[in-house]
């Protein structure tokens, strides 16, 4: 199944372990180590929008500032997340998004690589979440069978840019999304300590 009949599930899934975040949640640790559940959905905040942008064939660069020095959980950051998820569905839902070359981070890149990256991104941290915040979402098989092989086919870039750590291990009959998380660098059996 191509991803843009992916996009909108996956997010569905993602925007609802968001959902249910409880403040006190927020300096909880993730597995993605450099984050807590705070600046976790800063990042994702942060680069939402350029994200949103790349299907329409838009350059919009984040903040020239750091993203660590731009706080933009204030409020409700949970829903302001949760809406931004589903906005790059949307956007990403198009099959014309996924098609030719689209500007993020300064350079053009393939659009599905953008677009395979982006749903990978959208289960990958909406893991990270639940785990932080003991949730157990249900993701869409089709969406973890895809999740699993776009990260297979690109983990070594991944690894290369710095967005995927080491490789953990992980047995060749585990689940799809636990083969996933080990090719990203991530263990599937971490919890909170």
């Amino acid at each position: 199944m191509h991803g843009h009949h992916l996009m909108i599930r996956a997010a569905a899934t993602t925007a609802k372990v968001v959902d249910a975040i409880e403040p006190g949640q927020l300096t909880a640790p993730t597995p993605c180590a450099e984050y807590d559940v705070r600046s976790l959905i800063n990042h994702l905040l942060f680069w939402g929008p350029s994200l949103e942008a790349a299907a329409h064939k838009e350059a919009l660069m984040p903040p020239a500032a750091a993203e660590s020095d731009i706080d933009l959980t204030t409020g409700d950051c949970t829903a302001d997340l949760a809406d931004q998820l589903h906005r790059i569905a949307d956007a990403w839902s198009d099959p014309a998004a996924w098609e030719g070359v689209t500007p993020l981070g300064g350079q053009d890149s393939p659009a599905p690589l953008i677009g395979g990256m982006i749903l990978v991104e959208q289960v990958i941290h909406g893991w990270d979440l639940s785990r932080a915040t003991g949730q157990h979402p249900t993701y869409d098989e089709d969406v973890l069978d895809y999740v699993h092989n776009e990260t297979l086919t690109h983990a070594a870039f991944g690894r290369e840019m710095g967005l995927y750590g080491p490789e953990i291990p992980v047995p060749s009959n585990a689940a799809q999304l636990d083969r996933a998380l080990g090719l990203t660098g991530r263990n599937p059996q971490w919890t909170p300590a």
